[in-house]
């Protein structure tokens, strides 16, 4: 198997792994309140809520809240529908690299830019809506954690671009030059 080969099916790899991380986070957000109620339950037969009661208590509200808002304002809800939406349709564009990595390599690029992102969005928007600050570092790990595949793939598809340009015939020098 030639290097080239070689290269291209560990990208390939790599983005099959970044694509399912981000259909799973699209999926779950779908169903959140009866995420957040079993939790709460399996939490709850764990030792969790005498070593970390503020986590509990932190589960315990926002179960809360979603229950009410699903009770007296369901419409709202459709704002998390639209976010597991979005992850499906970024999940979608990484076909792209894995199709043709060199030429598509600008969607890791973008998608290194969201992970990014993710950290100000925390930063500006957690405390701005209450959240607690070390639900924020949660949230803030999601860019940290996403963004060391993006850059395995990007390291590789630049490797990948170098095969390919070597291999790649000169282009002739027009006469008279």
């Amino acid at each position: 198997m030639s290097e080239r080969h070689a290269l291209t099916r560990r990208i390939r790899r790599w983005l099959v792994f970044f694509i399912v991380c981000l259909v799973l986070s699209g999926i779950t957000a779908f169903p959140l309140v009866t995420e957040l109620r079993w939790g709460e339950e399996l939490l709850r037969s764990t030792p969790v809520p005498e070593h970390l009661p503020g986590l509990m208590e932190w589960i315990t509200r926002v179960r809360e809240g979603l229950a009410t808002i699903e009770r007296d304002t369901p419409f709202m809800l459709y704002g998390t529908d639209w976010l597991a939406f979005a992850h499906l349709v970024i999940a979608v564009a990484f076909y792209g690299p894995y199709r043709d990595p060199v030429r598509n390599i600008w969607v890791i690029e973008f998608g290194m830019i969201a992970c990014a992102g993710i950290i100000p969005l925390a930063l500006i928007c957690g405390p701005i809506r209450g959240i607690p600050f070390w639900w924020s570092v949660i949230d803030m790990s999601f860019g940290v954690f996403g963004v060391i595949p993006l850059l395995i793939v990007r390291r590789m598809i630049k490797r990948l671009e170098g095969l390919e340009q070597a291999v790649a015939p000169a282009a002739p020098v027009p006469a008279g030059a």
